[in-house]
């Protein structure tokens, strides 16, 4: 897999993983059949996706970016999809977060 293709498969396992998370609240513990078989499918879309990302990228860096883009992606959809509140201690969060997905992209090795 070139590089290329291993990051935009990181960049989709990435924002599969966003829909998964949101998939889980909508399972409510998973206590609802149809969202807990969405969240079962998502989870393996992006673990998948990682893995092959995996191929081509360092483990560290490839973890931490997709990590970083769930956990971005995530808080912004809490917002949207669940009323949930953004503040500037969240705002200096996901600017610190992005921060470091920027420099890890850059860095070689």
């Amino acid at each position: 897999m070139s590089q290329t293709l291993a990051w935009s498969a990181l960049l989709v396992a990435g924002l599969l993983d966003v829909a998964w998370a949101v998939s889980m609240k909508y399972a409510e513990g998973y206590t609802r059949l149809g969202w807990s078989l969405v969240s079962l499918l998502l989870l393996a879309a992006f673990v998948y996706l990682l893995g092959r990302a995996l191929e081509a990228l360092p483990v560290g860096t490839a973890y931490a970016v997709w990590t970083g883009i769930g956990a971005v992606g995530t808080v912004f959809m809490g917002i949207v999809l669940f009323g949930e509140t953004l503040n500037p201690a969240r705002l200096g969060g996901i600017a610190l977060v992005l921060v470091g997905i920027v420099a890890l992209k850059l860095a070689p090795g």
